[in-house]
């Protein structure tokens, strides 16, 4: 049977980036037999110029009705004067809870191909491969009451960082299973020496690994400590699990091991839908200029494959295509060191050439 895939380039560089991620998935259509097919709506700034609405009728009704959404960026200056609901930002968030996607697994992998695109260490990052996973529908981001206030004669912003059980604990199960395929190990991530919601959490996490994965070896690390030991001793992590605000730093951080954010991939996850997208922003100040990283957005087609399509095979050809085009020495801007400097469609065609090449 074939697939649908709602394709929500957005903003930026994510009409560039997504356009390669799609002459892969045509590549796994004609080489592979993969029987996928797309189609494209607006999201973002993109869903406010054609719509008015960040996250537009016609786009929910799409999301809705595919088996996997492919997301590219969104946001950009041009709409930041915009009331906060008309905000590109808004309709990210907006998709991401309306679909129900609370689970963000965000994959910080060290290819020795790019050691020397760290600016750390060889001998630190070597090896270095953590899976995130962050809360993506709850805490502060979407917490009530948020807002801005007078209060003896002079402004104050407040915003609410909440957590229910419930929602702690399916998060918790879900860092669990995947540590399961991984290490057997889980670094849960908080605050609780100063917040309560903290507290809340790390008595949850306990809860869920004592009762049902007694197998699974649980540790647990304030985030202040967490984002050091990021940069001291990244490789003693493998699955870290933690909230909205503090996996949005931290995996944005881990991305720093790897050399550029331009190659971590990331799924949201929930009950029913799944979302594919790289971590990385709009990069306003490069769009239309052929010059972004796409292979993040090809590797979030891999996760999207392995993870809401069950083609684990087809993710692993992409991957490695991914790796033998690194093996080649091709590089965009954003990497250090290799033989050939591309294009954001150069590094595109590479990919696919490579994984057309796999074929036979």
């Amino acid at each position: 049977m074939g697939v649908k895939i709602a394709v929500l380039p957005g903003d930026g560089i994510g009409r560039e980036i997504v356009r390669e991620a799609l002459k892969v998935m045509g590549v796994l259509n004609s080489a592979y037999g993969l029987n996928a097919e797309w189609e494209e709506a607006a999201i973002g700034g993109d869903g406010y110029d054609t719509s008015g609405d960040p996250y537009p009728e016609a786009t929910r009704k799409l999301a809705h009705a595919s088996d996997a959404v492919l997301l590219g960026a969104v946001g950009g200056p041009k709409w930041e004067p915009l009331d906060k609901p008309l905000r590109p930002e808004a309709g990210l968030l907006g998709i991401r809870a309306e679909l129900g996607l609370f689970a963000n697994y965000r994959p910080a992998r060290v290819y020795d191909q790019l050691l020397g695109a760290s600016t750390l260490k060889p001998e630190v990052v070597q090896g270095v491969d953590i899976l995130v996973v962050r809360e993506l529908v709850s805490g502060v981001y979407f917490g009530q009451p948020r807002g801005f206030e007078q209060v003896n004669g002079e402004r104050r912003g407040f915003n609410t960082m909440g957590y229910c059980e419930s929602e702690v604990e399916r998060i918790a199960r879900t860092a669990f299973a995947a540590a399961r395929l991984r290490s057997n190990r889980v670094c849960s991530v908080d605050k609780a020496n100063v917040l309560e919601v903290s507290e809340l959490w790390r008595e949850t996490v306990i809860r869920v690994k004592e009762s049902e994965f007694p197998d699974v070896e649980l540790t647990h690390m304030y985030v202040d400590n967490a984002a050091m030991q990021l940069i001291r001793n990244p490789k003693q992590f493998d699955v870290m699990v933690t909230g909205n605000l503090f996996g949005d730093i931290l995996s944005d951080e881990a991305s720093m091991l790897t050399g550029s954010i331009g190659m971590l991939p990331s799924a949201s996850i929930g009950e029913k839908f799944a979302m594919y997208e790289p971590i990385h922003g709009s990069a306003p100040d490069i769009a239309g200029q052929d010059k972004a990283n796409p292979l993040a957005t090809i590797l979030s087609v891999a996760m999207m494959l392995r993870y809401s399509l069950g083609k684990a095979d087809l993710a692993a050809k992409v991957e490695a295509a991914v790796e033998a085009v690194l093996d080649d020495g091709v590089r965009t801007l954003d990497l250090a060191g290799g033989s050939r400097t591309v294009s954001c469609s150069g590094m595109g065609d590479a990919v696919s050439e490579k994984l057309r090449a796999m074929a036979g």
